[in-house]
């Protein structure tokens, strides 16, 4: 016996990515701010550790494949990541203890948004933080 169309329609919808539209406005502002801050991470940390060190942009991969943004939305995260890039990039060139000390600035203001993101979703002021986004990054 087949399934009746309705049940195959729902889990096709169910099954289908949720990322066809942008989150609502506050969460998007959210993410969008979190983008920068990696970015800005991302500067900070490569002026200290070197090119090659990918750790934030590794978790900013990570979060494009969690958000998976189409169109518009993925140019809005792209580009807050790479304005926050080459915003610490110009004022940080090199690794300073003000470089540093904007690192942990970064940091700070990274793990507030992320915990606003996680009390949105969890509907509670339980902010709880992940940091299995991207596979850890040898110390500095």
């Amino acid at each position: 016996m087949r399934p009746p169309f309705f049940a195959v329609i729902s889990l096709f919808l169910l099954a289908a990515p949720a990322a066809a539209e942008a989150p609502p406005a506050d969460h998007r502002e959210t993410l969008a701010a979190l983008a920068e801050v990696l970015g800005q991470s991302h500067a900070l940390r490569q002026a200290c550790a070197g090119p090659d060190d990918q750790y934030w942009r590794a978790r900013m991969m990570r979060l494009m494949e969690v958000e998976r943004p189409q169109g518009d939305w993925k140019a809005e995260l792209t580009g807050a990541f790479n304005a926050g890039y080459t915003s610490r990039r110009r004022l940080f060139p090199v690794c300073t203890p003000a470089s540093r000390r904007a690192e942990m600035t970064a940091a700070a203001r990274g793990r507030g948004l992320a915990g606003k993101l996680t009390q949105g979703a969890r509907g509670d002021s339980a902010a709880v933080v992940p940091d299995a986004m991207a596979p850890d990054a040898p110390s500095r």
